[in-house]
């Protein structure tokens, strides 16, 4: 096996130091509004921060976690360290994280509405059992070299230390292995969790390690939760509960600096790695050898499409939802074997659709233009003859949409900020909510549906996790239990008859229940008992459809009903979840400790949106051709004030700069100011370069907007600055220009417009950006500049292949030697000088060229190969010492090749190589008409 040496260990460390804290999280900047007030629940383990009125939530996750620590801290190690985790209950994205950089965690507290992927514990409950494991690992990972990168470059300095070391697979395996540790529940108990590697084993495909860690492009693959609660599940049955807590101490601390958790495996499980895995894989998939192999999928299949929520129009007629790798998300119909698209779906949460007659019902995802954390979820009806649409609702958060039994009034899920959780009856056509059925005992709907005109039927979850089937009265909200599940949803009625999926063993099923006389039945066919997973039941007098998973994607399947066979069953069959044989969940002391934990009755004071504004955390290098900065950047726990101190290079004109700078978010407009100061300012007059040092201080607004509106995505910014500048010419040139002062505005406005794209799309296919950027000398001297830049994105021959135009324009005043910094995108190739004028077009023809999915030594793994033929022409426009006109042109053609690669089986980088041949004279530097440059990493920031 090929190994990185010690040289180049250290260059790709550097390298990733600037990518780890930024990339791990996506956090919204000033994401609240300011109306938000905030209180804390204060323990020694966590700071609980919520806004106002979630009192009972906070307190919840603080008595979670106090009880959970003690118990689950031996398997882990028991260095603690208080955690801020925010609440955030604006946003309808099921979530959370925890991440260094700063230390800090976030709850998103919309629950999953879909209990297949979670299960159905007290969506709180859940959170809180997960991520403090995140918490504690954190915490106990701070050691050897990885507090040694801490102690020099900050909390992002360990974190890239434990993302090098221990795998991401570890941190989600290992927190899934404790939601099923100290719970009934947990996804390791779940058969829906697992459906991806059977899926894989049952089609054959034994794909490496390193692509099942770093995905593909063609193929599909599993994310790294399942993977890792395989493997970290099989050690502790076998090593016991301190095995992992000794090779994460070994691998953080990198007591082998080259592979240290592939050594510290080696080291405390008496093997190497690569057997480990495999032992590990091998014992799951026997526990799932009764899958038969998909005599359909072929070995060598890619991913085909998800094919998801089939509704019958009548017995000739199915729509559904289908999903590939290189178009978006499309409403189908099909017609026997014809298929035909009837629109592109908005951007939307999940698939999750119904249809009745030609009208189809689905939720939206919707951003508030100004508050990244406020989103919604309204409803849209789509015609499935004409394909127009019609938006229900404006700012709701509606989810499972179905109708009634005459299409006349539709049902959906009100989930409310405050956590309550309300059924809504609205009406088709205008959308106006004709009734609210109560829910006096704070239940939990999935999707509900219609039984009569009086009742409805839904799969609820109550605040004890407990999961069942049940009728609803309209009017009162009463609840009446049909049957008791471990894990359902997807009801679908007909008649009497309930038809839902349902966890039983080690599969998810389809069964029926008949509502008066309330037997249970399993649905069976030679189909269904060969399927791994079978969901979303549709049913009509004579057929019926489900949807079960493959390794090509969800794949519909379509039956005579009189084909299923209805076997009667036991309702305690489907009441309980297995273990899988993973007998070390039931063995530690922490085992279902959720069950012990009891509410205290916890002090709740003000949070100060003040406390700790200057939160430095970390100092970070970065690569933003043509600036090199690196900077001790700081952010506060929510994440309303961030600062910096910085030192930078600006390879175009070769200056320092050394700053400070901070930028606050919780108003409308962001207030942001600097204070700078540069040595070695180069300007071009007439015909010679001048230097300059120069101090600056800053300050300005900025308003940041996002709008959504259906498949399409704007981002608007505008704002301004002013700058007072003291220049100070370097005394070569003193006797030429007097020192001066300054002040200036800087005003710029910027408009990114695309479409959404998928997974295979290099960019999206019809997409416009424009920036425009004016700065102007209010005193002291005659200076302003003008810059436009911007792009057309277009479609390409092929469907991942893009035309892109970009066109810019630049020009400053003329005679003066004050030049402001130049942000002008120059032919490539070329040694840039800010000029009087310059005119700049480009056209640009982005393709994929391969799809690797290979690597080497688990250092590197391309999954993508991809290039750009270009062309670039540039004219400038400016004058000689003795006044007459300098003009210019520069021309460049040439190519560029992408490497879309992974590192270290953990990190996301692309970097490319360009050849540039120039058509003109590089007048301000260079030699040759043939220029390779390598292009940094595009993906870090």
């Amino acid at each position: 096996m090929i190994k990185p040496n010690y040289s180049h260990k250290l260059l790709l460390l550097w390298l990733l130091i600037a990518g780890t804290a930024v990339t791990t999280h996506a956090q919204e900047f000033g994401g609240n509004p300011p109306s938000i007030k905030w209180n804390q629940v204060n323990t020694p383990e966590a700071k609980v921060i919520f806004p106002v009125g979630m009192d009972s939530a906070g307190r919840r996750v603080a008595d979670i976690i106090h009880r959970m620590n003690g118990a689950v801290q031996p398997t882990i190690g028991f260095k603690q360290r208080q955690v801020s985790i925010l609440l955030q209950n604006q946003n309808t994205i099921s979530n959370a994280y925890v991440g260094l950089a700063p230390f800090r965690s976030e709850f998103y507290l919309t629950p999953e509405h879909n209990s297949f992927e979670l299960g159905s514990l007290n969506w709180v409950d859940q959170l809180a059992i997960h991520e403090y494991r995140h918490v504690q690992q954190y915490n106990n990972f701070n050691v050897g070299l990885s507090h040694g990168l801490k102690v020099i470059f900050g909390e992002g300095g360990q974190a890239l230390g434990n993302e090098l070391a221990v795998p991401n697979w570890f941190f989600e395996g290992d927190a899934v292995y404790n939601e099923t540790l100290v719970s009934s529940q947990g996804r390791g108990r779940i058969p829906y969790f697992f459906n991806g590697y059977r899926a894989l084993w049952a089609a054959g495909k034994n794909y490496s390690y390193m692509k099942l860690r770093n995905g593909s492009y063609v193929d599909f693959i599993p994310d790294h939760y399942p993977l890792g609660y395989m493997l970290v599940s099989y050690g502790r049955e076998k090593y016991g509960n301190q095995f992992w807590k000794n090779v994460t101490h070994d691998a953080a601390a990198y007591h082998s600096l080259f592979y240290p958790f592939q050594s510290a495996v080696k080291k405390n499980a008496g093997i190497d790695f690569t057997k480990f895995r495999t032992d590990a894989l091998q014992s799951f998939k026997q526990k799932f050898s009764a899958d038969r192999v998909e005599q359909t999928v072929d070995k060598k299949q890619h991913f085909i499409a998800d094919q998801e929520y089939p509704a019958f129009v009548n017995d000739g007629v199915m729509v559904y939802m289908k999903s590939t790798y290189d178009h978006r998300p499309v409403f189908v119909m099909r017609k026997g074997d014809n298929e035909s698209d009837i629109r592109v779906r908005d951007i939307s949460i999940d698939n999750y659709f119904a249809a009745h007659g030609d009208k189809i019902v689905y939720a939206a995802y919707q951003i508030d233009p100004r508050w990244g954390y406020r989103t919604y979820s309204d409803l849209r009806l789509l015609d499935i003859n004409t394909g127009q649409q019609q938006q229900l609702s404006r700012h709701t958060r509606y989810f499972a949409p179905d109708f009634s039994q005459n299409g006349r009034k539709i049902i959906t899920v009100d989930v409310a900020t405050s956590g309550k959780n309300t059924i809504h009856i609205l009406n088709t056509t205008d959308g106006k909510v004709l009734e609210e059925v109560p829910n006096p005992d704070g239940i939990f709907y999935t999707y509900p549906k219609f039984y009569g005109d009086d009742q409805l039927v839904s799969a609820i979850r109550n605040k004890d996790g407990d999961m069942y089937l049940s009728l609803i009265d309209i009017k009162t909200g009463r609840v009446n239990h049909l049957l008791k599940t471990a894990i359902s949803g997807f009801p679908t009625v007909k008649n009497d008859t309930i038809y839902f999926a349902a966890s039983m063993g080690e599969n998810d099923r389809l069964f029926a229940l008949a509502i008066k006389t309330r037997k249970l039945y399993l649905l069976d066919n030679a189909e269904m008992k060969g399927s791994i997973g079978n969901y979303q039941p549709a049913v009509t007098d004579g057929k019926m459809a489900w949807v079960s998973f493959t390794a090509a994607g969800y794949q519909i399947h379509e039956t005579d009903k009189s084909s299923v066979k209805w076997n009667d069953i036991s309702a305690t069959s489907i009441s309980t979840l297995s273990d899988l044989g993973i007998h070390s969940v039931a063995k530690d002391s922490a085992s279902d400790v959720l069950v012990k934990v009891k509410d205290e009755p916890l002090p709740v004071t003000k949070y100060n949106k003040a406390y700790h504004l200057f939160n430095f955390h970390s100092l970070i290098p970065s690569f933003d051709d043509p600036n090199y900065s690196i900077s001790l950047e700081g952010q506060n726990v929510l994440n309303t004030f961030q600062s910096s101190l910085l030192f930078n290079y600006n390879r175009d004109e070769g200056y320092k700069e050394f700053g400070f700078g901070g930028v606050y978010g919780d108003l409308y407009p962001y207030l942001h100011g600097s204070v700078n100061y540069v040595v070695d300012r180069k300007g071009f007059y007439r015909g010679s370069d001048v230097y300059w040092n120069e101090a600056e201080a800053r300050v300005g607004a900025q308003v940041p907007l996002v709008f959504t509106n259906g498949i399409n995505i704007t981002n608007l910014s505008f704002g301004t600055d002013v700058v007072y500048n003291t220049t100070s010419f370097q005394s070569a040139y003193r006797s030429m220009f007097a020192d001066r002062t300054y002040t200036y505005l800087n005003n710029t406005i910027s408009i990114n417009n695309r479409i959404s794209k998928a997974k295979q799309n290099i960019y999206p296919r019809f997409g416009q950006s424009l920036t425009l950027n004016y700065k102007y000398a209010m005193s002291g001297v005659t200076a302003n500049q003008f810059l436009a830049s911007g792009a057309l994105y277009l479609p390409g021959i092929g469907i991942n292949h893009n035309l892109v135009l970009t066109g810019a324009f630049q020009q400053k005043n003329r005679n003066s030697v004050i030049s402001f910094s130049n942000n002008f995108p120059f032919s490539r190739g070329y040694t840039a000088e800010n000029l009087y004028q310059l005119e700049k077009f480009g056209v640009n023809y982005h393709f994929p060229i391969a799809y690797p999915d290979a690597g080497f030594a688990n250092t590197i793994y391309l999954t993508r190969l991809r290039g750009n033929l270009f062309f670039d022409y540039t004219h400038a426009n400016d004058f000689y010492t003795n006044g007459t006109t300098f003009k210019a042109k520069f021309r460049t053609v040439g190519g560029e090749v992408y490497f879309d690669t992974s590192w270290f089986n953990q990190v996301p980088i692309t970097f490319g190589i360009r050849y540039s041949h120039l058509l003109d004279d590089d007048l301000f530097g260079g030699y040759g008409r043939n220029r390779i440059e390598l292009i940094v990493p595009l993906t870090l920031f």
